[in-house]
């Protein structure tokens, strides 16, 4: 096999999860072009429907699913219904976050349960049962967690969000001991500042504008910067990364600022 084929995705199915915008939607796309055959979840599955059109028009396939990580029969049913229209998944994206910045002293309990049931407790839902799933039917597969740099470092206003990506990271840790012996990766990318819905009305402003110069790269990540290292830990070409959490940030971990 040569070096770039390893990369290819051909008869996988990956299913992505908040896939009907920003990282997720981008993701999509980018692991369609390699390959694999998509299934696109979230909740807003009207939105999907003009990311899986987008996807076919370039040549892709995909399949649009309902998908509500934070509720355990929905995730059994979304994968039932991902497994009738293409298959087993082989490929695992928890994507689907929320972000609800503000000060700890005045974050309310419904806020940070909001935020918590969403980025950890939907990884945990999803990811179980793709691993059972695969452990049933003696399959190998890749689980890719998406994380943050502020799983790893601490931001102010941001104490729900942190903890939730922290407890992901850990998690992703743990999962890559206790599944990698069945065939089964579990990395983590933890991505810097990149531009979602979640967060555009902020890098539109002065403070969002200066907020990204003074990181090392001078500006925020592009959605396409993240394909990249999803498709190495998706594909054969990781086949001996497990366990690991890559920050995609333009060096903002490592500076000194």
């Amino acid at each position: 096999m040569l070096p770039m084929d390893r990369f290819r995705l051909d008869d996988k199915i990956a299913l992505v999860s908040g896939a009907s915008s920003g990282i997720g939607a981008a993701l999509a796309l980018g692991l369609a072009q390699c390959g694999a055959t998509i299934i696109a979840a979230a909740r807003r599955v009207e939105r999907l429907q003009r990311v899986v059109s987008g996807i076919t028009a370039a040549g892709g396939r995909a399949h649009a699913v309902a998908l509500d990580v934070t509720d355990p029969a929905s995730v059994r049913g979304a994968l039932d219904r991902a497994e009738s229209l293409a298959g087993p998944v082989d490929i695992l994206v928890n994507n689907a976050g929320v972000a609800e910045p503000s000060r700890f002293v005045t974050t309310n309990a419904g806020s940070r349960d909001h935020v918590m049931a969403t980025n950890f407790d939907g990884v945990w839902n999803l990811t179980q049962e793709v691993a059972k799933r695969l452990l049933a039917r003696k399959r190998s597969g890749s689980i890719i967690n998406v994380a943050s740099i502020l799983g790893i470092g601490a931001g102010v206003g941001y104490a729900s969000y942190s903890a939730s990506k922290a407890a992901v990271i850990q998690l992703t840790r743990v999962l890559a001991l206790e599944l990698g012996r069945s065939g089964i990766r579990v990395n983590a990318i933890a991505p810097g500042w990149f531009v979602t819905e979640m967060n555009d009305a902020f890098f539109a402003s002065d403070a969002g504008k200066a907020l990204a110069a003074r990181s090392p790269a001078g500006r925020t990540g592009e959605l396409h910067e993240l394909l990249g290292p999803v498709l190495l830990l998706a594909s054969d070409a990781g086949s001996y990364i497990n366990g690991v959490v890559l920050p995609v940030d333009g060096a903002h971990l490592v500076a000194l600022v």
